[in-house]
């Protein structure tokens, strides 16, 4: 084994002390919020671990109902939007790789558009509306179907699969759904896992769309959007929270801080499992579908 100089040992102490400060400021804030929310009320000054821990918070916020079903309306948006959002964006990138197809080069220049140039916030409210979608709970998939930016990662990496395949499928009888569905999509699973990494997150974190479009149905709040609301009126859902329980010592664990620190803990965890699952295909997606061979 080679010896490391003495620069090159000063290099990679120095070189892991500054990341794992860049790790921590990433880390800690996230930390601090779970002890927070663990904490009883009395005992907010709480920075590394928990004082005077309690589980009163979370079992007070799930005890609500309307947090249990903005829960599932959340996971149904995310899963039903990423599946769309993911079969869409990949049949249309798969499309635009081929040159043969009837005005790619217009489309396509028509896509591209849609990322620099948007109608607004106004524009866009009256063609949900004139669509029948306000207050309804496919407004929450329909306009993110197609994503410009999903697409040209697609188009790109589809761009560097071998074409001998599709040839080889094409002497064969096979046609192009066929390719597309038994040779394109299981070769594609890097950049798929990449798109749906980012429409997951993008649906689950997503509420202003329930705010300007469905708010008036109680039925498809989202759980970003309860957040929103209960981060503003913090000071009420604690008191009534209180209200609602006959033990005295236990109604005083419970804060507007603790409130705020439970629901968004409640929102945030959900997000931090779907990266592990698909971790390995996200940066393979990314390298691969960004470079032009």
């Amino acid at each position: 084994m080679r010896k490391m100089s003495i620069s090159r040992r000063i290099f990679t102490v120095c070189n892991g002390i500054v990341f794992g400060l860049l790790s921590l400021l990433c880390v800690y804030p996230l930390w601090y919020v779970l002890i927070q929310s663990l904490s009883s009320g009395n005992a907010a000054g709480a920075a590394l671990l928990p004082k005077n821990f309690t589980m009163e918070n979370y079992r007070m916020v799930f005890s609500m109902d309307s947090v249990l079903h903005a829960m599932m309306i959340s996971v149904l948006r995310t899963i039903l939007g990423t599946s769309i959002t993911v079969s869409a964006c990949m049949l249309l990138g798969y499309l635009f790789s081929k040159p043969n197809m009837p005005c790619r080069k217009l489309f396509y220049r028509m896509l591209v558009i849609t990322m620099y140039v948007s109608g607004g916030l106004i524009p866009g409210y009256l063609v949900i509306k004139a669509y029948g979608l306000l207050n309804n709970f496919l407004v929450y998939i329909l306009p993110v179907t197609v994503s410009a930016y999903y697409v040209v990662l697609i188009k790109t990496y589809v761009e560097q699969l071998p074409g001998s395949v599709e040839e080889s499928a094409m002497l064969d009888g096979a046609g192009t759904l066929t390719i597309f569905a038994k040779i394109i999509l299981p070769m594609s699973l890097p950049i798929m896992a990449t798109i749906a990494v980012y429409a997951a997150v993008g649906q689950w974190n997503a509420w202003f769309d329930n705010h300007i479009y469905a708010m008036n149905n109680k039925k498809i709040l989202t759980l970003q959007y309860m957040l929103y609301k209960y981060l503003n009126e913090a000071e009420r859902l604690a008191k009534e929270l209180k209200e609602s329980t006959m033990n005295i010592d236990m109604a005083s664990v419970i804060t507007p801080r603790g409130v705020r620190m439970t629901v968004t803990i409640v929102t945030v965890v959900p997000v931090l499992f779907v990266y592990p699952f698909l971790q390995r295909y996200f940066v393979k997606g990314i390298m691969i579908g960004a470079v032009k061979g």
